[in-house]
């Protein structure tokens, strides 16, 4: 099996299909696997398919876990509701961690043949029981299943279904990281976000609490490319949120560089499979990230695509990828209107303030259903349904 794309989404299937005892090579159109960027965030749903392929102490080690002090609050500072951070049972599995450290971990338990990098993919074909990828360095590679995770601007995706062109959705975000040492006062075990007229700030620890993962959601004036490395501004960043909580101003004063990113996501698209070709992660379904899911399904993607395919054969694949895609494309597509409809929540869309502080109070329900999902037993039940 072929998986084009070597980010969160690719590397953690690739760790599923060979827990699953599959072959598989990774494609990576970088010259060295990585990831600029801040802090992702782990979830219960996700975090129990880390740990099925043996990850769970690498998170537990690598990430920093958010705990029950976790707090919404208006942009003053008044408090508004606690953060959901566990599932229906309890069970705290949330962690904030840092995306190059999400991105090694996931890489070095790879054998070292999988994963081949300074691979740009440029073509795609198949025919009868075989699939190939080609590369602008020249390479093709085959297989008989080919797994697109090569993110929302995909090269494979056209071969799936029409192109659909990203939405900007009139935001950009201001993130970063800083050392704790910066900001001793912080606490280093929550998540938290403060939410204003058309903006909110959101924090959460990275490394165990030696680092502060920061973000902050402001309007933008004019469409910008979606880039996880374009640079900010600083000042223009405290500008945005002064008057603020004063918390926020003392972090912020201590921000020396920022990244901007614009934000993006896509509607939900009508299909993910085209024979021996299907779409997971971001490729098949980008969203914003006003559910902190956006790594989240792409690793739910992952472990249900190895649980299908494990009970398939080179005849039975196209059958397979397209049992995938049922499971997964209704789940991920509410995702991604509950993200769309969340950003909006928490810019305050509401003028009520009084019915915005009550639907985030309310959103903790979601939250728990949202974290109790266990992409696997569908999966086994999908796959026994095709044999």
């Amino acid at each position: 099996m072929v998986i084009v794309g070597g980010g969160i989404g690719g590397l953690f299937a690739a760790n599923a299909l060979i827990a699953h005892g599959l072959q598989v090579s990774v494609y990576e159109q970088a010259p060295n696997l990585g990831e600029v960027g801040a802090g992702v965030f782990l979830t219960p749903n996700s975090v129990r398919q880390l740990q099925r392929v043996g990850l769970g102490p690498a998170v537990e080690k690598r990430g920093a876990r958010v705990g029950t002090e976790s707090r919404y609050f208006r942009h003053d500072g008044t408090p508004i509701a606690p953060v959901q951070v566990t599932d229906s049972s309890g069970w705290n599995a949330t962690f904030g961690m840092h995306r190059a450290d999400l991105v090694e971990m996931l890489a070095v338990t790879l054998p070292g043949e999988v994963v081949h990098t300074g691979h740009r993919c440029s073509g795609f074909e198949q025919t009868g029981d075989v699939a190939r990828v080609s590369f602008a360095n020249g390479a093709i590679v085959e297989g008989d299943i080919v797994i697109a995770a090569d993110g929302i601007h995909s090269e494979l995706q056209r071969f799936v279904t029409p192109p659909s062109r990203p939405v900007f959705h009139g935001s950009v975000a201001y993130r970063g990281v800083l050392a704790h040492r910066r900001i001793p006062h912080w606490p280093t075990d929550s998540w938290l976000m403060w939410l204003g007229k058309g903006k909110h700030f959101l924090t959460f620890p990275l490394r165990g609490g030696e680092l502060i993962n920061y973000v902050g959601f402001v309007p933008a004036d004019q469409e910008m490319k979606e880039s996880w490395s374009a640079p900010g501004d600083p000042d223009v960043l405290r500008a945005e949120f002064a008057g603020w909580d004063p918390r926020i101003g003392s972090l912020l004063s201590q921000v020396e560089a920022t990244f901007r990113w614009a934000l993006y996501d896509r509607e939900p698209l009508p299909t993910w499979t085209q024979g021996r070709l299907t779409l997971l992660g971001d490729a098949a379904h980008p969203m914003l990230p006003h559910l902190g899911q956006g790594a989240n399904q792409s690793i739910e993607d992952g472990m249900a695509l190895a649980t299908i395919l494990a009970h398939a054969n080179r005849n039975t694949s196209p059958a397979a990828l397209l049992a995938y895609e049922r499971l997964r494309r209704e789940r991920v597509a509410q995702v991604q209107r509950g993200a769309r409809e969340n950003g909006l929540r928490y810019d305050s869309a509401n003028s009520d303030l009084g019915v915005r502080d009550a639907e985030i109070t309310a959103h903790a329900a979601f939250r728990r259903r949202l974290y109790d999902h266990d992409v696997v037993p569908e999966a086994k039940a999908a796959a026994t349904a095709l044999i």
